[in-house]
Formats: C-alpha cells, structure tokens, sequence
C-alpha cells in the first residue's frame, strides 16, 4: 500500500499532469480558456476573485518554498527553523483562510446566479469539489498539527519524499510515517494534479505575452446620416 500511495500514484498524477497539458493544447487550443463568467454577475466576483487568487498565490510560494528548498539551505543563510516554522505558520494559515473564504464565495456565487451556475460544467463542479477538499485539509493539518498540537516538522519527511519523487529515487517510507492529516491532503492534491488538464486550471500556466507584440485593434464610427446623395454601403470601408 506503502508504494502504491507515495510511488505509483505520485508517478501517475506528473503522466496525467504533463500529457494531458499536451494533449489539451495540441487539442483543444479553444478551450483553454478561464471560461469568465463576469459578464453574468461581477459584485461577489470583485470580492471573491481577488481573495482566492491572492491567498491561493501565497500558498503556492509556501509551498515552493517548503517542498524544494531544502532545510539545510534556509539554516545555512541564518533562518533558524524555529523562525522558519513562526513565519511558514501564521503566513500559511492566514493565506488558507483567505484561500478558502475567496473559494467559498466563488462557490456561492456559482450555484445561487442563475446564468453562471447553467454555465458550470461537470469538469467545474468536479475541480472546485477537490480543490475545496484540498485546501481545507492543508489548512486543517496546519492547525491541528502546529497551532493546536505540538508542531510538525514536514520538512524531515515530507519534503525530501517530494524531492525524491523528482529525482526518481522515491522514499515512500517518509511520507508513510506522515500524520493522517498530511497524507490526506497530500493524497487530494495527487487528484487535482491528475484532474488539472482537463480543466479550466489550465489558465495557470498561460500568461498573454502576446498582446505585446499584436498590432492595434482599429475601430471606426460610420456617420448616422449619409453626407451626399449616394446611400450609404453596407459594411466595413477599407482604411486609408
């Protein structure tokens, strides 16, 4: 079960995540898109929005941050680890809750209007589900672990078990001695890593470079009332 869980899934969900990226481009260039929904309703978007894309930003940083740079580096630049756990901690569960307060919004948002909830697909109510199971248990492991017990140090297990995954020596052992709550959170992450191509997260790892290059869009006014005795044409006049 020990390979099963921290080897072959972890293996399976990086195949997922890379060739369905591919195939989603090659395949689907048009519906690589965030699928806006703003036109419908744009209040709760205003508030919603920001707070998930800020929160969930910073805990991609935390993340990073904890996941690959090993402890011995941040120890050797003088950050102590008992600095390093102050700071991981009240950045991460602030982040969590704004995380999870600006996706909760979205949420509600989604299913009480109207044209956007007829606009939700089943690919979107899927990602939201794990994306909400995710966050909730990192944030719930968070707490429990460093705010309401005595502390966790993910970065003697976890950590390298995620490194080792890159490096193709995997260490299931490291992440089978992980709380539950650790394992879990990093089981539905495995998932939504697996579901993200084939959903509108692909948007993540698209920025428009293009629209700084492409040439202006021109648009033109056509007089209400034709100037001579000649009717108006129909249509576009070529630009001079």
């Amino acid at each position: 079960m020990s390979i099963l869980l921290w080897v072959v899934a972890p293996y399976v969900a990086l195949t997922l995540f890379v060739l369905g990226h591919l195939w989603r481009y090659r395949y689907d260039k048009f519906g690589w898109t965030t699928r806006s929904s703003q036109m419908y309703e744009s209040r709760l978007l205003r508030i919603g929005s920001p707070l998930f894309h800020f929160g969930i930003l910073v805990v991609l940083l935390g993340h990073i941050g904890g996941l690959v740079i090993p402890k011995s580096w941040t120890e050797a630049v003088g950050v102590s680890e008992a600095a390093y756990h102050v700071v991981a901690v009240v950045l991460g569960t602030i982040a969590g809750i704004a995380t999870l307060g600006g996706l909760a919004i979205l949420i509600y948002r989604r299913r009480t209007v109207g044209p956007v909830f007829t606009a939700t697909t089943r690919n979107d109510k899927l990602m939201y589900a794990v994306l909400g199971i995710t966050i909730v248990l990192g944030l719930a492991a968070t707490v429990a672990a460093n705010i309401l017990g005595g502390g966790y140090d993910y970065r003697t297990t976890i950590s390298p078990w995620f490194r080792s995954i890159f490096f193709f020596r995997p260490e299931p052992a490291l992440m089978a001695g992980a709380p539950p709550l650790f394992q879990l959170h990093a089981l539905s992450a495995l998932v939504l890593f697996a579901i993200w191509p084939f959903t509108r997260l692909v948007h993540m790892l698209t920025a428009p470079i293009g629209y700084l290059t492409r040439p202006y869009v021109v648009y033109r006014s056509r007089d209400e009332q034709p100037t001579g005795t000649r009717p108006p044409r129909r249509g576009w006049e070529p630009s001079r």
